[in-house]
């Protein structure tokens, strides 16, 4: 009887055999169908994935060879030890990176464009963040930051102007000329004042105005310039300039011969020479739009004045400044009644306490 059972068994299984070996290879083969369709071959199951995989394996004696299509049988097997000794299946690969570290590493990419990526990793060690230079390269490609500079072919990424004018600024001036219209008994002409502002500690020197700013004029205006820096202690190496036909070669030349490398800017960007165009801006609004001027000496008289004014008694907000007088000898009065102190009729005001 029991033999028969035994026959009758076997035919069945010969019967049903192929169609579910045939179903096997189908589902196979769509394994493989779908595996051409990713972007990459390798497929890394994730823990809960690998955990269902091993509970299926159980059920026929982990012989997943024949069926098994996403990962290698070494692999597999890895696996099945794991569990035997009770170890919880684990997200493979290293730990994603935080977000704050990506951000970080591309805060520096941003700030300090000639760094390379190995320079990236050093400053992000001595901050106790761990990180390999092939990390920090896929961030910032990922994040559009710049990529290192090419030492091979010594070049180097471009410098951002604001960039470069605040890593320069204790060692450039800038210089400009700004007009104003005086009224004389023989028409209307236009006055020309040169100015020339030391970026870090907003100095300034404004040459005397006149009607005839020819070459002969700007030239002595230039030593003019050289010697006020040389009295102030200012020791510059570049010179902003705009490309006003009235800075000649010679202008130029005679700034190099002293040391100072011109620098023109692009045409048309007043905003390169932005802290020369902010000083005219205000010595303008605040004092000479209100001004109708007869003479050079009172265009001298006026200028010089709010000069002073600036220099001394008008607190600046400028970076690193913090709202405070550019006078390093200066000391705020607590005790004291307030006064005020007016020139230019009224029109420049500064406040002070008056000594007990």
């Amino acid at each position: 009887m029991s033999h028969a059972f035994q026959t009758v068994l076997w035919m069945f299984f010969q019967y049903f055999a192929p169609r579910h070996n045939a179903q096997i290879r189908f589902l196979k083969a769509q394994i493989e169908i779908l595996r051409r369709r990713l972007p990459t071959e390798r497929i890394v199951p994730r823990p809960e994935e690998k955990a269902e995989l091993l509970r299926i394996g159980a059920e026929f004696g982990q012989q997943v060879k024949p069926v098994l299509g996403i990962v290698r049988p070494e692999t597999y097997r890895r696996w099945v030890n794991d569990a035997k000794r009770g170890k919880q299946p684990k997200k493979s690969g290293r730990p994603r990176l935080s977000q704050e570290l990506r951000d970080l590493v591309v805060r520096l990419g941003k700030e300090n464009l000639l760094w390379g990526y190995r320079r990236i990793v050093g400053e992000l060690k001595k901050l106790g963040c761990v990180i390999g230079h092939s990390s920090v390269r896929r961030i910032l490609v990922e994040r559009g930051g710049h990529p290192a500079p090419e030492k091979k072919q010594h070049r180097q990424p471009p410098m951002p102007w604001n960039q470069f004018i605040a890593s320069h600024m204790e060692s450039l001036v800038a210089c400009d000329f700004f007009t104003k219209p005086v009224y004389t008994f023989r028409g209307k002409f236009d006055a020309y004042v040169l100015v020339v502002i030391h970026l870090a500690s907003r100095k300034v020197f404004c040459s005397p105005a006149t009607f005839n700013p020819d070459e002969r004029w700007v030239m002595q205006q230039a030593r003019n310039a050289a010697m006020w820096m040389q009295d102030e202690g200012i020791k510059p190496m570049m010179l902003l300039m705009d490309r006003d036909t009235k800075f000649s070669a010679r202008f130029r030349y005679f700034w190099r011969k002293a040391g100072v490398r011109p620098k023109r800017i692009p045409v048309r960007a007043p905003d390169a020479n932005a802290y020369c165009e902010s000083f005219l801006s205000r010595l303008k609004g605040e004092c000479l739009n209100h001004f109708v001027v007869f003479s050079l000496r009172q265009m001298d008289y006026i200028v010089q004045t709010w000069v002073d004014h600036f220099l001394h008694e008008r607190p600046h907000r400028g970076k690193g400044i913090g709202n405070r007088v550019l006078d390093p000898n200066f000391r705020p009065q607590r005790q004291g009644v307030v006064c005020c102190k007016e020139r230019l009729g009224g029109l420049i005001k500064a406040y002070y306490r008056a000594a007990a």
